[in-house]
């Protein structure tokens, strides 16, 4: 965990640089021949000595920089080496005269002393190793000129906390304004420092850093290191028990993270399934439907999605469909449901025990786009009774979105009409009663291929049934339709359904004349050839009616 603390004094900018690295140097002796006379807390002692003498070569590197005195930076480190090495001077007089309050206090003064000497030696080896020093920055900035995005992100490596608090306020306002560059310059040791700070003790930093990490995660530019150093367990620690604002910019992250399936199943790995589906229970608006998303994300893996279910999932996404604050929380709940039924025979069981299947008729009432929903209602039909599809107001429903709603809606819902289409001889005439055949043939126009092949197969399905089949023979544009759905090229997948369907249709006379007017006789040869079931006997009754046609006009 990332601690707070240290000596943070003002530079005093009438001092140079040059100078504080000589006041430094000529500290390190000083420093090192009083800790050396110290006889009590001798492991400590030992340990402090040990890093005063990694000193020396630190201050060397540094100065031989070609850029050692134009860089702020470098003042500021220079300023709290020299701070620690009069701490330790200090520590070591008053230890050598043993007049300090207590044991435990001194053993406490000389443990931060010790951490202080680590921060300055990582910080003196970050300065030579992020290329800051080349990077030429000046103590403060006049109102209005660019900063120094390198210094900035250097910052958040070196230096103690507050220091890291400020560049954090600068960069999360440079983000906001100027994010391209900010991508531009930011490296994998800016992302690790940024990491380490979600886990500081100060909510001000966690807070500030999360809002930063959320930008960085949304702009796409940054998810592989992000993960990779570590982000999705402290972000899933603010989710579950950070601030407001802490638990809304980390549940947006995992929203943007978890679209990538392996990250996906990483979240649920470090424990982050239960925070998400609580922040959908008992989360504010804007958290509750980044939680969704990311568990919309989540629920397309399936090995997770049993996990998912032991969590609770079900009955909350339920819930979501009929309480979520904002419509896109319903949105991403409708498609977490139709991910979880997708395959899945107790999850299935599960919503409709939940009474998923009635939340998911009355949002398709309603205002929002239905294709998740169709989709998920699609999965469920064939695990309930006729019963409940009649008591539910399934069809209707599904007719409804045959005729208004979107492609993929309608995909969804005659692709749940063919499901349905098993259940008994009595749904399928209430199919073609409540008024969706025309709906069928109009989408056997559809571009996509799949919405073509599930119209076709939907339309096979329903002929069964003399009421339907008049129906069809009805519409001025089934045949036409169909015949245009014999294209034996490999793309199209309908073909089989529209033979099956004009098989049936063939029995009249004038639907059989269409066939043939439309060159249904050209494409049914070649389907012959190919072997595609009921090709060839269709071919045969359409030759014989067009030889008998034409003996009777002779």
């Amino acid at each position: 965990m990332v601690e707070e603390g240290g000596q943070n004094s003002a530079v005093d900018d009438s001092i140079s640089t040059e100078e504080w690295l000589s006041c430094a140097q000529a500290l390190v002796p000083t420093a090192l021949k009083k800790a050396r006379e110290v006889k009590g807390f001798p492991s400590r002692w030992k340990m402090i000595i040990s890093k005063l003498e990694k000193i020396p070569s630190k201050l060397s590197d540094l100065s031989s920089h070609p850029c050692f005195s134009k860089n702020a930076l470098c003042k500021e480190q220079l300023h709290a080496v020299s701070n620690t090495l009069n701490e330790a001077i200090g520590l070591s007089e008053i230890c050598l005269s043993e007049k300090y309050e207590g044991k435990l206090r001194m053993q406490s003064d000389l443990d931060s002393l010790i951490g202080k000497l680590d921060l300055n030696l990582r910080d003196c080896g970050l300065l030579i190793k992020t290329g800051v020093l080349g990077e030429v920055s000046f103590p403060s900035l006049p109102e209005g000129e660019s900063v120094n995005l390198r210094e900035l992100l250097a910052r958040l490596q070196i230096g103690h906390l507050e220091d890291k608090h400020k560049a954090l306020d600068s960069l999360v306002e440079v983000m906001k304004e100027d994010e391209k560059n900010v991508l531009a310059v930011i490296g994998r040791s800016n992302i690790s420092a940024l990491v380490q700070l979600l886990t500081a003790t100060s909510p001000r930093i966690r807070e500030k850093t999360v809002t930063l990490i959320c930008s960085l995660a949304e702009s796409g530019s940054c998810e592989s290191w992000l993960v990779s150093e570590g982000v999705l367990a402290p972000l899933i620690r603010l989710v579950e028990s950070g601030s407001s604002v802490g638990k809304e910019r980390a549940a947006i992250s995992l929203q943007r993270l978890s679209m990538n399936g392996e990250t996906a199943r990483m979240i649920v790995g470090h424990g982050g399934a239960r925070p998400l589906i609580e922040i959908c229970r008992s989360g504010d608006s804007v958290s509750q439907a980044a939680a969704a998303c990311a568990l919309k994300n989540i629920s397309a893996v399936p090995e997770v999605r049993q996990t998912l279910a032991e969590e609770g999932i079900v009955k909350v996404m339920v819930n979501l469909l009929d309480c979520g604050i904002l419509l896109g929380a319903k949105e991403y709940a409708a498609e977490c449901l139709q991910n979880l039924t997708s395959s899945n025979e107790d999850l299935k069981r599960s919503v409709i025990s939940e009474g998923g299947l009635k939340s998911l008729l009355c949002y398709l009432d309603g205002p929002l786009p239905q294709e998740s929903a169709v989709g998920a209602v699609r999965n469920l039909v064939g695990s309930v009774s006729t019963e409940v599809l009649f008591s539910a107001g399934v069809l209707p429903r599904l007719v409804h979105v045959l005729k208004s709603g979107s492609s993929g809606a309608q995909l969804a819902a005659a692709s749940a009409m063919c499901r349905i289409c098993g259940h008994s001889i009595e749904i399928k005439k209430s199919i073609g009663e409540i008024g969706a055949i025309p709906f069928l043939v109009r989408m056997l126009e559809a571009k996509g291929n799949s919405a073509r092949e599930v119209a076709a197969q939907a339309i096979a399905s329903l002929m069964s049934v003399a009421y339907n089949c008049k129906e069809i023979k009805k519409d001025d544009k089934s045949v036409t339709n169909l015949v245009a759905l014999l294209d034996p090229s490999p793309q199209n997948s309908a073909k089989k359904y529209a033979v099956l369907c004009l098989g049936l249709l063939s029995t009249s006379k004038k639907c059989k004349k269409l066939m043939v007017s439309y060159g249904a006789i050209g494409y049914l040869k070649k389907l012959s050839e190919m072997e595609i079931p009921g090709a060839k006997k269709l071919l045969e009754r359409l030759e014989r009616g067009k030889l008998k046609s034409m003996f009777t006009r002779k």
